[in-house]
């Protein structure tokens, strides 16, 4: 009766290391990667990875969770029409990114602006808006359904408002989205959301130590 309950015992004890080295292989965290507290990010306590998504650069080039790999990605969601809290945070980004200037190319954070309105923002719309902020800026856009499920996987939202415009035109619209930040992991998971108000020297030391993180324990990950 003991050896069959110390089998039972062992097999489950089994069982649930191979649930732990499995869960740590499906989202690659290997053990001793301690990531940094950050002031300005409410970090996940654990990472998820994003639907798959397809969108499409200002420069024609599709985006695809592939191309974020090896670099933290800060994604904000918005239009090149937007009259105050887009230009405003982008302007607040780059003042982070003139921090990253420093770090090698390779592992730099990157920011993606998205744009949601494609009926008027065109790729090469898009990127002539994103890059007079800071020229190290990403912008993408695809089409409604695609937009509405990389914004739905980050859980965040936007939705066309008729007849609310700043212009003189009837036929203008607006587009009230979502105004915080995602926070991509260099593998391209969900790790975390920063809320407004945005603190541009924050953001900047919290991307610093999480990137620095991820290099020194990149060596122990192969």
């Amino acid at each position: 009766m003991f050896n069959r309950r110390f089998a039972y015992i062992l097999v489950a004890a089994l069982a649930a290391g191979l649930g732990l080295l499995a869960a740590q292989k499906y989202f690659g965290e290997a053990p001793g990667l301690q990531l940094p507290p950050t002031r300005s990010i409410t970090l996940y306590p654990q990472p998820r990875p994003l639907p798959a998504f397809q969108l499409r650069q200002s420069d024609g080039t599709p985006l695809i969770p592939g191309e974020l790999a090896g670099h933290w990605t800060l994604v904000f969601l918005g239009f090149t029409f937007c009259p105050d809290i887009c230009p405003t945070t982008l302007a607040q980004l780059s003042q982070a990114q003139n921090r990253w200037q420093a770090l090698a190319e390779s592992t730099r954070p990157r920011v993606l602006f998205v744009s949601v309105d494609p009926e008027r923002d065109t790729p090469a719309r898009i990127g002539e808006y994103a890059h007079a902020f800071h020229p190290d800026t990403l912008a993408a856009t695809a089409d409604i359904p695609a937009l509405e499920n990389f914004a739905k996987g980050l859980g965040f939202v936007f939705v066309k408002v008729p007849g609310r415009t700043f212009s003189q035109n009837p036929g203008d619209y607006s587009v009230d989205h979502s105004s915080g930040i995602a926070v991509l992991d260099p593998e391209g998971r969900m790790a975390g959301l920063i809320r407004p108000p945005f603190d541009p020297a924050a953001i900047g030391e919290d991307l610093e130590a999480l990137t620095q993180a991820y290099a020194e324990h990149a060596p122990k990950r192969r």
